[in-house]
């Protein structure tokens, strides 16, 4: 796998790279462009350790001019705060990641990317929502809506797939990429936290599955989760029934899996 790593000096800002049989080309965040022309680079390293904004500025740049690039930022922890859906990265990794969580963030980042290609990363338009895989913003009647990278991620994959259920473990692994070591209850944050921002006219847009998990709710298809509709044989229920029967735990979310 070839790999390029864009960084002003810290060759050694991810030193489990090393580990790896992977051929690594290094080069300034400011020679992007030359540096990843090469038909056979696999993924795209950007080293935000440091500058964070100045690293942005660049996942930005390669998104909008190669789409198709599978593109990772490399993080303190402390900067994983900043992270967002504007960003435009396919994923991150702590600086301080071993050899085995770096081999599979890179191979789920590419597979992910040749799946997506594959298939077409067209605009995905659900009644008033509009979901942009290429320029990682979403739109609701036309307003962008504030979106971390994780729940951007987690809103594209149930809605390129309405009305499938998928399990807490499933979106772990399909959007984390990882197993999760903080549970699968991360999944229900994130879930709420996107509900808030679709706000009450739209939140039904993601159903509970009791027991089960969530899917993709279109508008307009009979499938609320409110009027007591089932699907595939397993009721739906009201979130408040949900969340009344779960305890959220206040303290604040730390891990890399998270934002």
């Amino acid at each position: 796998m070839n790999i390029v790593l864009l960084t002003d000096s810290r060759l050694d800002v991810l030193p489990a790279l090393d580990l790896l049989p992977h051929a690594v080309q290094t080069a300034a965040p400011d020679a992007w462009a030359e540096a990843i022309k090469g038909p056979h680079v696999a993924a795209v390293l950007v080293d935000a350790s440091d500058q964070l904004n100045h690293a942005r500025a660049t996942c930005r740049l390669i998104r909008a001019h190669v789409p198709d690039a599978p593109l990772i930022a490399l993080l303190r922890e402390a900067g994983l705060v900043s992270v967002a859906a504007d960003w435009c990265v396919d994923d991150f990794l702590l600086t301080t990641a071993g050899p085995t969580e770096v081999e599979t963030r890179l191979s789920m980042v590419v597979k992910r990317r040749e799946a997506g290609t594959t298939s077409g990363q067209e605009m995905i338009r659900v009644g008033d929502l509009t979901i942009d895989p290429h320029s990682y913003t979403t739109r609701l009647r036309g307003e962008s809506l504030a979106l971390t990278y994780k729940e951007f991620e987690l809103l594209r994959f149930l809605a390129q797939r309405p009305g499938r259920v998928f399990s807490r473990d499933q979106l772990l692994r399909e959007v984390w990429g990882y197993d999760y070591f903080g549970g699968s209850r991360t999944v229900d944050v994130h879930v709420r936290r996107l509900r808030a921002k679709l706000g009450p006219h739209c939140e039904t847009m993601i159903g509970t599955v009791r027991q089960v998990g969530y899917k993709f709710v279109v508008p307009g298809a009979g499938n609320s989760r409110r009027n007591g509709d089932a699907y595939a044989g397993v009721p739906v229920v009201d979130d408040d029934a949900m969340a009344s029967a779960m305890v959220w735990d206040r303290a604040p979310i730390t891990s890399a899996a998270n934002s």
